[in-house]
């Protein structure tokens, strides 16, 4: 198999979306001492970024050459016009279409005649840079297609002020920093679950005194008996295993919304070089295939075309600490076909692709390759979840629901849920992820301080 990217690289989450006071995991990075200088300018956690960080680009297309920056920048300007646009449906009666995609398909539709001021090479240019757009959203929002995603409660997710930024040591630093205050032992890792058991009565052995109303059951035979368990496993695992993974099962509110709620596939893939092809002020490398429009249906054939759902790719930085590393982001089925195929198959389409848009048939292959495969992963079998068509942020907050439902039980909180996915206005992000743990604790801390029988 080929080596891997030398340094680090982020398999998983790779940005602070809004960085700024607000946002929980960019407070815990500063108090931690974890991020760079950049990150904590008054100016930067203050600019409105919408959660598109405006990075140096070039865009390429696939004819072989660098696009005007100008018919780029234009189209983008609309497509970011019309999504915000989009997110103005919230709470409306009757939204002009089920999804996002649709509606932007039918607003792109009527600007057709104004686009590149009706010279028809821009035009089709214009157009093709509109569907790089909605690949781009695709990634942003984990999903196939944003025909995919719910247009009515697009606009209850929230964009935090800040430019998004890295983490120079990692994101692991963060969750290394707030393991180590937890006494020695209390985490255990590569335990996986097999079965949750709940409303029941189960005992330690010869501890005849007390029961417990939960027993997690691990895979490797081991048990452990709870007042209360935390679930904070990805929605695309529930997806798959709720019915066999609860027991007694989950009430049908609780099946109906892991049913409807979306959850989809966004993967990275690193591509590391011996000399850069790109220039050194280049932070993003952006693809446009000329002969698209978000008005004509893609291509069904993944074997074939796979690799043009591929949005562009970010370069790592800085060079010195990462070595000439390119990330590409690429979403939906595309993404999931592109799991399937060998290290060797994956290199030799992206060198393919980046001759194409290059224009340069001699341009030397990466050295080495490394991808994300999130759809494979049995634990989370893709990457995160959006608002789908037919669902609503009602469902997250179902989602989030603990059980039993019954507020009079008197065993209550057996089952909590956390996670992404259980954020109606942070779904999706690192951020949404840690407030609903918190939310959680919070729930049982509020238990165990009410007042004991008089």
């Amino acid at each position: 198999s080929l080596p891997a990217v030398s340094g680090l690289v982020e398999m998983g989450a790779h940005w602070i979306h809004g960085p700024s006071p607000g946002n929980p995991v960019f407070r815990l990075a500063t108090h931690y001492g974890l991020l760079g200088p950049e990150a904590a300018r008054e100016e930067n956690q203050q600019a409105e970024a919408g959660g598109h960080p405006p990075l140096p680009s070039v865009t390429y297309g696939s004819s072989g050459r660098v696009l005007s920056p100008q018919v780029v920048s234009e189209a983008h300007d609309l497509f970011n016009t019309l999504l915000a646009s989009a997110r103005a449906f919230c709470g409306s009666e009757e939204p002009p279409a089920p999804s996002v995609g649709q509606y932007l398909r039918t607003e792109i539709a009527r600007r057709v005649p104004t686009l590149g001021r009706g010279e028809e090479d821009t035009q089709r240019l214009q157009l093709a840079a509109l569907a790089a757009c909605l690949k781009l959203e695709c990634c942003i929002s984990g999903t196939h297609s944003m025909d995919l995603v719910a247009l009515e409660p697009f606009g209850e997710y929230v964009s935090l002020p800040g430019l998004d930024c890295t983490f120079p040591g990692g994101y692991s630093g963060l969750p290394d920093r707030m393991l180590s205050a937890l006494p020695e032992g209390t985490v255990l890792l590569n335990k996986a679950v097999r079965t949750i058991w709940w409303q029941g009565s189960f005992r330690e052995e010869g501890d005849e005194a007390r029961d417990f109303p939960v027993r997690v059951e691990c895979e490797d035979g081991d048990t452990f008996l709870a007042d209360h368990v935390i679930v904070t496993v990805p929605l695309g695992f529930l997806k798959e295993r709720h019915q066999d993974f609860f027991q007694p099962p989950l009430p049908e509110r609780k099946a109906e919304a892991i049913r409807r709620l979306g959850f989809g596939t966004n993967n990275k893939i690193f591509l590391e070089f011996e000399q850069p092809f790109w220039e050194p002020q280049q932070q993003l490398l952006e693809v446009v295939w000329e002969d698209e429009s978000p008005l004509e249906e893609p291509s069904a054939n993944l074997e074939a075309n796979w690799f043009k759902k591929l949005i562009g790719f970010v370069v790592l930085q800085p060079p010195e600490q990462h070595g000439h590393v390119l990330c590409g982001f690429i979403a939906g089925k595309e993404s999931e076909y592109m799991e399937t195929l060998s290290d060797v198959e994956v290199l030799s389409t992206m060198t393919r692709v980046l001759r194409t848009l290059t224009g340069n048939p001699r341009l030397p292959a990466p050295r080495s390759v490394l991808r994300s495969q999130w759809h494979s992963a049995s634990y989370t079998r893709g990457s995160y979840s959006y608002v789908a068509v037919g669902s609503s942020g009602d469902d997250i907050d179902v989602l989030a629901q603990p059980l039993p439902e019954d507020p009079k039980d008197p065993r209550p909180l057996q089952l909590l849920f956390a996670g992404e996915a259980t954020h109606r206005t942070f779904y999706s992000t690192t951020h949404g992820a840690l407030l609903s743990g918190w939310r959680e604790a919070e729930r049982l801390n509020q238990l165990f301080k009410a007042p004991g029988p008089a």
